[in-house]
């Protein structure tokens, strides 16, 4: 589910959609599963915005996703 909520996110943000994809790590010893986003080179700067905006709020999104799924996430930009 979560999976799905970040790729749904990140497509509607960049121009070339076949480039997006998202790698998920097994739980580490804290429980916190990371998600790794990969887009293309020339839509980075879309994904993380001015500062990091979009980036943060990406985060915060899927955050609170995870606090309904009962589950501690991480979300990392590649």
């Amino acid at each position: 589910m979560l999976k799905e909520l970040l790729i749904t996110i990140a497509t509607a943000l960049v121009e070339d959609k076949s480039a997006v994809s998202v790698t998920v790590d097994e739980p580490n010893a804290e429980g916190v599963t990371v998600y790794h986003l990969h887009v293309g080179a020339d839509d980075m700067g879309r994904v993380i915005g001015k500062q990091g905006r979009i980036a943060k709020s990406i985060r915060t999104v899927m955050r609170a996703g995870a606090v309904r799924a009962n589950e501690k996430i991480m979300v990392e930009i590649d």
